[in-house]
């Protein structure tokens, strides 16, 4: 079975963990060897990227330095592990990628979203996900239930305005690409959040 790139997408508290869970036990189901992995971080060298951008720091990060730490940390992993995977027949699920650099450092941070159009190009050439669920939530909810689960990180800290550019930002990218880009109302009752996913799931199974 041809390669996929899968990726779940989504603000803070909707769900990825639960939903990467189904559709990875999908995916044994039927059989499919794939890799499961995540971004920032994937390989032990981004991980450490990972920590520099979640944690916080005495001085303050500026907007550039965490776009480019976030595609650093994005080169070494397809470099390591996602381009080596598909290439080898593997399915690669992937727990955020570059939408969610449109939707935090472009919607959130505010920065030049042709800037990150041309790190996209210059670091991943052509490659882009097969199928991205986009799981949507008013982010009020959303931190409401992140706040619940461990000490927030430095992302979770900013403000709710933030986030509401951050989901205005993902769901203009999803419209932008309806063909790749699967919205999945996260607020709905997990039956219907998972059945929803499955529908795309099984045109590629």
């Amino acid at each position: 079975m041809t390669a996929r790139f899968i990726t779940i997408e989504g603000g803070e508290g909707v769900g990825k963990s639960t939903n990467i869970q189904f559709i990875t036990a999908r995916l044994n189901k039927a059989g499919i060897d794939y890799v499961l992995t995540r971004e920032p971080g994937g390989t032990p060298l981004a991980e450490k990227v990972r920590d520099l951008l979640l944690n916080e720091h005495e001085e303050a990060v500026a907007e550039m330095t965490e776009l480019l730490l976030i595609f650093a940390a994005r080169a070494q992993h397809l470099k390591q592990v996602i381009e080596p995977a598909l290439k080898a027949g593997k399915w690669v699920i992937c727990d955020r990628f570059t939408d969610a650099t449109y939707a935090y450092q472009g919607g959130g941070r505010g920065l030049s979203k042709s800037a990150i159009a041309e790190l996209e190009t210059l670091v991943q050439g052509s490659l882009r996900p097969d199928l991205t669920y986009l799981l949507d939530l008013a982010p009020d909810i959303g931190l409401a239930r992140a706040s619940k689960r461990a000490a927030l990180d430095r992302f979770e800290l900013e403000k709710i305005e933030f986030f509401e550019r951050v989901r205005a930002s993902y769901l203009e990218r999803a419209a932008q690409e309806p063909e790749r880009c699967v919205v999945i109302d996260a607020a709905a009752e997990l039956t219907q959040v998972q059945a929803a996913i499955l529908a795309h799931l099984e045109t590629l199974l």
